[in-house]
């Protein structure tokens, strides 16, 4: 069978995660992709893939070939841009992760407008934290939202969002308002587990040092930021969250924004890319569009101006 063929067909199960996913998205037969994976372990006299009723996973042979096959697919669709760029019209298929919230909030809205000034670009977009893996994935640009020290990647700043404490109307009047951070002991303070960036110890800039406040009330806490903010605009408690997942809450009335003079400084939003030789047209237009599209100050953050 085509080697090449073969290759994508290995690629697209271990990036969807199973047979029947990958057939799908390649529009073949199940059975068809089982047959490409089967023939390339006979013609590789090794097994790349451990299978079980439920899912696949990598054997250290496939992991190592996994790695070789998803530079040489890049490649070959480097070498395919460059011909569509000697047209200067983006083609091809861009492969995006982001944080569930992000990509659902705000990129769902932005790849609108991309499409409509490049259609001959596909957009395959993926909600997961697993940034780490994102060129073992087969990812071509990965929004996240902190500081980069990784310079094996190149960062492009497209936005950023400011850290807010904030609660429902009604929490906050039956509870009265914190007026330092050191008040949040008495209040209902729910926070994300397993978080480097959010967790119960919230961040709050005092005298003009970075601190941190342990806020652990045992009242909720969840691995996914969506579910707090729903406690709280149904008057659970107070959260911090980043302000692109709440600005527009707290714009609506839903959420009140309180020790605002306490906020640590803001969040960068980076746009990141797995640093190659060659940066295709459809990438290099993506980060243009959308660096463009997240103005300063970003629209989540616009109510700050309109309540003051």
């Amino acid at each position: 069978m085509d080697r090449l063929t073969s290759m994508k067909v290995f690629a697209a199960v271990v990036r969807l995660g199973s047979f029947a996913a990958a057939a799908e998205d390649l529009d073949m037969s199940s059975a068809m992709c089982s047959k490409y994976i089967r023939d390339l372990e006979t013609s590789l006299d090794a097994r790349l893939l451990n299978r079980t009723t439920r899912q696949q996973s990598l054997t250290e042979v496939g992991s190592t070939y996994h790695k070789k096959v998803i530079g040489i697919l890049s490649e070959i669709e480097e070498a395919e841009q460059c011909v569509s760029e000697l047209q200067n019209e983006p083609v091809g298929t861009l492969r995006l992760m982001s944080a569930p919230s992000f990509g659902s909030f705000h990129l769902a809205r932005a790849i609108k407008g991309y499409k409509k000034q490049y259609p001959k670009v596909a957009i395959e977009l993926f909600l997961s934290d697993d940034h780490e893996h994102m060129v073992e994935l087969g990812m071509d640009l990965s929004f996240r939202v902190r500081e980069m020290e990784d310079s094996s990647v190149v960062a492009f700043k497209i936005s950023s969002s400011r850290l807010i404490v904030c609660a429902s109307p009604e929490y906050l009047q039956e509870n009265g308002t914190p007026k330092t951070p050191h008040d949040l002991k008495n209040h209902i303070c729910m926070s994300m587990l397993d978080n480097l960036v959010f967790s119960p110890h919230w961040i709050f800039n005092i005298d003009g040092n970075e601190t941190i406040i342990n806020t652990d009330s045992n009242y909720l806490k969840a691995n996914m930021a969506d579910s707090l903010r729903v406690a709280a605009i149904n008057g659970s408690g107070l959260i911090q969250l980043p302000s692109y997942m709440i600005g527009l809450d707290i714009q609506a009335g839903r959420l009140k924004p309180v020790l605002e003079k306490y906020e640590p400084k803001p969040l960068p939003i980076n746009l990141i890319y797995a640093h190659r030789k060659h940066m295709s047209l459809k990438i290099r237009s993506f980060v243009d569009y959308m660096q463009a599209y997240f103005e300063t100050p970003p629209y989540w953050d616009k109510w700050m101006y309109e309540i003051k």
